[in-house]
């Protein structure tokens, strides 16, 4: 269990439900990327007099996810890195008698296995919504993965997604009905780039920034590609990308092939994010795929001069022309081509900057997004309990 102090909570407008909504989410384990970021920052930030959290890890046992497990909130590891395994049996078994105990009201899974592992369990437990969070567009999904996610829909009540995009998808390419796909877009900790100074890209040095893992969907062997081309056209620029990933070697040989010497630097896993965009001027996310992009958000939030590729929600964060440029993935030229229109006209990079920075306070806050799972859950909860009632229309017609 984890014992640190929770951190401070958005008071809340509305009176909570008379009973908090018991909701278990499960996952393999935490990590600092993108779907566990914004499962810490949910379960630490709702309110506990309308949502009580707990948290099962299938495995879970390494230094990183403990460091990382929630306050204020029960945390089961199972141990479980194997599903077909005697293990994965006997924990099954623990979880069953958990749940059994904690009798929660919903079960959210992230991921393949825990999906798989806790969905089926779940509906054998009686819980009476078991969600899936399918928050990428699938571009790594093989057929046996197909195969295996239509083996454990009939458990799932309803998937949750955090795109218009991401809907369509499910909806088209995995056949699922509109009516049970609920779109929650993410949040950002706004306030951590508080008071960050506005874009000049009329400086001397101008640095372009990207926040991503070393993986090749991120594209960033085509950044370093552009970054060849854009340091020969404009000599004032930089390239700095914080993240880490399995991609490092291959990049760090490319970095030597290009010639970029200290005109492009991989500065590794960076735990201050808002620290190292204050240092940026222009953000740059060139990724091949995307579902919503937590980076883009913290870029956006950060009140950065943006250039996006036109993937996943990409175009829906970033209104092209008003808040950032939008251009087509793996288009180098285009890419080459955004930046140097913020090197033209700082003032216009400034404006963009200023305008997404809004965009993301209004519609895209940590507390926001926190507040519309809390609606969601009790919604779910409230519907449940006014079919099952004695007095509803529904059952008094019949």
């Amino acid at each position: 269990m984890s014992t640190l102090l929770a951190p401070r909570r958005p008071a809340v407008l509305r009176e909570p439900a008379a009973d908090p909504v018991r909701v278990s989410f499960v996952i393999d384990r935490l990590t600092r990327a993108g779907t566990e970021t914004q499962l810490l920052a949910l379960i630490n930030h709702l309110d506990r007099r309308r949502v009580e959290p707990s948290l099962v890890l299938l495995d879970g046992e390494d230094d990183l996810s403990r460091a990382l497990e929630p306050a204020d909130c029960p945390v089961v590891r199972l141990g479980v890195r194997k599903l077909l395994s005697v293990g994965a049996a006997r924990a099954a078994g623990r979880l069953r008698r958990l749940w059994r105990e904690q009798r929660p009201d919903v079960v959210q899974t992230y991921f393949l296995d825990p999906a798989y592992f806790a969905a089926p369990l779940a509906r054998a437990c009686g819980v009476r919504h078991v969600l899936r969070v399918q928050n990428n567009l699938g571009y790594w999904r093989t057929a046996k993965h197909r195969l295996c996610g239509r083996a454990v829909r009939p458990f799932v009540d309803r998937t949750l997604t955090n795109t218009a995009a991401g809907k369509q998808h499910l909806v088209e390419r995995d056949g699922l009905p509109a009516d049970r796909v609920a779109v929650l877009p993410n949040g950002v900790d706004t306030a951590r780039f508080n008071r960050f100074m506005l874009p000049d890209t009329s400086k001397k040095r101008v640095r372009v920034g990207c926040v991503a893992n070393l993986r090749a969907v991120k594209n960033i062997d085509g950044l370093m590609r552009v970054a060849k081309e854009a340091c020969e056209r404009f000599p004032q620029l930089v390239f700095e990308v914080a993240g880490e990933g399995d991609q490092r070697a291959e990049l760090e040989r490319l970095h030597a092939d290009l010639g970029l010497g200290d005109r492009f630097a991989l500065r590794g896993s960076v735990a201050d994010v808002a620290g190292f965009l204050r240092t940026v001027e222009v953000a740059v996310l060139p990724s091949h795929s995307e579902g919503m992009s937590n980076a883009l958000l913290e870029k956006m939030s950060a009140g950065r001069a943006v250039v996006a590729t036109d993937v996943g929600a990409n175009a829906e964060l970033v209104e092209h022309g008003r808040s950032g440029l939008i251009v087509p993935p793996g288009d180098g030229a285009a890419l080459v081509d955004a930046i140097g229109q913020y090197l033209a006209n700082p003032l216009r990079a400034a404006a963009f900057g200023s305008a997404a920075r809004k965009r993301v306070e209004a519609e895209y806050s940590r507390s926001a997004a926190t507040r519309r799972f809390e609606d969601f859950y009790e919604g779910l909860t409230a519907d449940a309990a006014a079919r099952s009632s004695p007095n509803t229309p529904a059952r008094l017609a019949a």
